[in-house]
């Protein structure tokens, strides 16, 4: 017959937490015994007590912590019972204490799962409490580190699907120089919701575009690159202008989980000859020019004219106006030339300790400084994303990308 039983016995406060115990064993007198020794022990024991394994498993709970189980309990065929014990444990240690003085069943109880097999007849209090505490600790250590190799690996296969999501610039221009710096405000999160691409289309154009969704989480992130696949797409179909931004509006308004999610764009057409260019604004921050030598009009720093494009001809946000328009803004970029596109992320940061922002005007001014002192291509970028991290006070907590393409003549 089965039966279930409980028992506390407590010690002096501070030896230790109380541990939860199932005992599966159907011999009275060995079931008096454990519960003499652990009394003895100094343990503050629950115990819960089954006579075979159907009781048992109605018995275990979420926080049991260790089970002892004898193999010669009716019902438990040794090495086969332990096993169904095994499945049905979860977290709990299991330990076998049995009658069974039998070295091998011993090794392969241990093979099996078990984090202890011990011979009744040879066991004392101290050496049961030990086990019970010992079987307990390796439990825990072993399911943190079954966790942490599971978080690894897991970790592995999202960076390596997140890396193969982020762009490869398609271009075939010896004379052009592609630099990019992204990351995301999530941590841990190799992927966010602003995303970039450039693409060189059959004839010479060369393609660039930046966007940021708005939000952080992994829906936007999602989405960021369907929206940038779809771009790449309709580019290399041939597709451009503001027949591609209401394209893009019309994928944006399939796949976005809400209607409130809208999306900032940047798309810029170089044309083959390399000289000018034609740029659509879909409520996106302007991006900055870097020209050489100095042409009248332009503030210059070091030789170079560092301005942000201009955003008079711009249109609304992606997702937030149907039917909307996005005229094209021409712009002249001369024989020596870099464009910086960037999100908002590098210029939403503040500015000392009040609540100024930095803001395009801001990072014009950082930009000069750093072109004037000689840095360019990545070492631009990196010298920009520094100096804003420093008057924030801090790494930004927002998305950040950042494109920059410079051709020399």
């Amino acid at each position: 017959m089965s039966t279930i039983s409980r028992q506390t016995h407590s010690f002096t406060p501070g030896a230790g937490d109380r541990i939860e115990l199932l005992l599966i064993d159907d011999d009275p007198s060995d079931v008096l015994m454990v519960e003499k020794m652990l009394a003895e022990s100094g343990l503050d024991v629950g115990i819960a007590v089954a006579g075979d394994l159907a009781t048992a498993r109605r018995t275990l709970t979420r926080r049991t912590q260790c089970i002892l189980v004898d193999l010669s309990t009716a019902g438990i065929d040794r090495l086969e019972g332990l096993r169904q014990v095994l499945a049905l444990s979860g977290a709990a240690a299991v330990v076998v204490l049995t009658g069974l003085d039998d070295a091998h069943l011993g090794v392969q109880a241990v093979a099996a799962g078990a984090e202890d097999y011990l011979v009744k007849q040879e066991v004392d209090a101290p050496l049961l409490a030990r086990a019970v505490r010992y079987a307990i600790e390796r439990k825990r250590s072993e399911e943190t580190e079954r966790r942490l190799v599971e978080a690894r690996i897991l970790g592995r296969e999202n960076a390596r699907l997140e890396r193969g999501l982020l762009p490869v610039p398609l271009i075939d221009d010896p004379s052009l120089r592609h630099h990019t710096r992204y990351r995301p405000g999530r941590r841990r999160a190799l992927l966010g919701g602003d995303f970039y691409d450039t693409v060189q289309t059959e004839g010479g154009a060369v393609h660039l575009m930046i966007g940021d969704v708005a939000g952080h989480g992994p829906d936007e992130a999602a989405l960021g690159v369907q929206l940038r696949m779809a771009w790449r797409t309709l580019v290399l179909a041939g597709h451009t202008g503001e027949q591609l931004l209401g394209t893009l509006d019309t994928v944006l308004g399939h796949e976005r989980r809400s209607e409130e999610i809208f999306t900032t764009l940047c798309m810029i057409t170089i044309a083959p000859s390399r000289r000018t260019a034609r740029m659509h604004l879909a409520g996106h921050p302007a991006p900055l020019l870097f020209r050489e030598p100095p042409t009248p009009g332009f503030p210059g720093a070091g030789g170079f004219e560092v301005a942000a494009l201009p955003e008079y001809a711009h249109g609304p946000a992606l997702g937030l106006v149907p039917g909307a328009e996005w005229p094209t803004t021409e712009i002249d970029l001369g024989e020596s030339w870099s464009l910086l596109l960037y999100t908002d992320g590098l210029i939403e940061g503040r500015v000392g300790e009040g609540s100024e922002r930095l803001g395009t005007d801001g990072l014009v001014g950082l930009a000069r400084a750093a072109r004037g002192g000689g840095v360019a291509g990545r070492s631009l970028i990196d010298e920009l994303v520094g100096e804003v991290e420093r008057l924030n006070g801090g790494a930004l907590t927002d998305d950040l990308a950042v494109l920059l393409l410079s051709r020399q003549s």
